[in-house]
């Protein structure tokens, strides 16, 4: 028999969820940053410094998209009951 959920109490199944689901997005949105950050300097023939300009500046647009994808998740699956 399982008790009743007590309001304000952790529900941790939902947050593995979201939390692996953050984890697993975040990879694929900075890792793509970053090479789209490498492959536009090398298209454009900016140099090293251009090069790790673009993949800082992508990096940062990533990190963003993550944070966001986190609260949206959040909100989705509650983490609290």
């Amino acid at each position: 028999m399982t008790r009743p959920a007590v309001p304000g109490t952790v529900n941790w199944s939902n947050v593995l969820t979201v939390a692996s689901a953050a984890v697993l997005i975040a990879t694929q949105a900075i890792a793509t940053a970053v090479a789209a950050g490498w492959a536009l300097a090398g298209l454009l023939n900016l140099g090293d410094m251009g090069e790790y300009g673009l993949m800082a500046l992508f990096s940062l647009v990533g990190i963003y998209a993550s944070f966001a994808y986190l609260r949206v998740a959040s909100r989705a699956e509650p983490l609290r009951h």
